[in-house]
């Protein structure tokens, strides 16, 4: 388990999100109008925020049980380390203050379990450029769920009592990158990597070696993708029933579920993945019973370069098929969303 006492050594594994800016309006927080106040400010931790627009200036304060983007964990002030005539922070800054203020502050209200391939990614939201220069020096520290190719996808429940495996409803179609990796949540008319078909809760006790998770998963994925598909030739059409294992890390963060997906065997000497087109799902079947709205489109900000999870060492292992999994990291930058000035 990834215990408080042993943080340090923990950062490597934490993933670290995009360092999203508060939208403000054009008073600040000097201002003296009628303007309400922004949620950000008055947030805690515990309180779930969430937005529609790229600019976040939708963003309102909700209950976690519903659809929310970032779920904040701690306050931190960070003005000892920057005073009132420090430049705002680069990109690699704001990786150290994630690493100092946020890392600790998310275990802790995780009770010291955090999955380090899980759904979760920890990082701060900061004011923006604008509230800098004003002295603004707090920073909410919070968690994101964000999709295999960096962007941001809604959670739902409060992370402090969710089950942190890194899976998708039924029906959800994986995208596909430029590099052939897992991209982001897509329909499944568009290029896709895998479909999902199912999801498995492994049985609970000690941590099962791969090949016993395969065992049940191999049975179980098999089961599962003939009643999704209502009995569909996967060979045939050149796909491949496959699945995810879960590591000793995840299993004591307390991540027993695994995807069981369909995806299409690559070409010969082909490295990557390989993309297709459509769903297996059986037309006639009755509708999915989800526990969660469709992920089927990831958000993307203003002037986002990415949202990166996970350290190579805590990629999610291959699956046990023959159909490769990606290897590449997740996306690194930063996520501007206070809205910019004219160019």
């Amino acid at each position: 388990m990834v215990m408080i006492g042993a943080f340090v050594g923990a950062f490597a594994l934490l993933g670290l999100s995009a360092f999203t800016s508060w939208p403000v309006g054009a008073g600040g927080l000097a201002s003296t109008t009628a303007e309400p106040v922004n949620p950000v400010y008055t947030t805690q931790a515990g309180d779930c925020l969430n937005w529609t627009k790229k600019n976040l200036s939708d963003v309102v304060k909700v209950d976690c049980a519903a659809q929310h983007m970032f779920e904040v964990t701690g306050v931190a002030d960070i003005a000892p380390a920057f005073g009132p005539q420090a430049p705002y922070p680069t990109d690699e800054q704001w990786q150290k203050i994630s690493q100092e203020h946020c890392a600790k502050t998310s275990l802790d209200y995780l009770n010291g379990r955090l999955d380090p391939a899980g759904k979760y990614t920890v990082g701060p939201m900061n004011p923006g450029e604008r509230l800098w220069a004003s002295g603004e020096r707090t920073v909410r520290c919070g968690l994101q769920v964000t999709g295999p190719a960096g962007g941001m996808l809604p959670a739902y429940g409060s992370a402090r009592t969710q089950d942190q495996s890194d899976v998708y409803d039924p029906g959800v179609c994986l995208g596909i990158t430029d590099a052939n990796g897992v991209g982001d949540p897509v329909d499944c008319a568009k290029p896709h990597t895998f479909e999902i078909v199912g999801v498995v809760t492994l049985p609970a006790g000690e941590f099962p070696p791969v090949e016993r998770q395969d065992d049940t998963l191999s049975a179980e994925c098999t089961r599962i993708a003939a009643e999704y598909s209502g009995g569909a030739d996967f060979k045939a059409k050149g796909l491949i029933v496959t699945w995810d294992n879960r590591t000793p890390e995840s299993w004591a963060a307390g991540s027993h579920r695994a995807n069981c997906k369909v995806g299409a065997n690559p070409p010969p000497g082909n490295t990557g993945l390989a993309a297709w087109e459509g769903s297996v799902r059986n037309p006639n079947a009755p509708p999915l019973a989800t526990s969660n709205p469709p992920q089927t489109t990831a958000v993307q900000q203003d002037e986002a370069t990415g949202a990166p999870l996970h350290s190579s060492s805590s990629n999610p292992p291959s699956n046990t098929s023959s159909v490769p999994t990606s290897t590449s990291e997740k996306p690194t930058g930063t996520t501007t969303t206070e809205p910019s000035p004219p160019r």
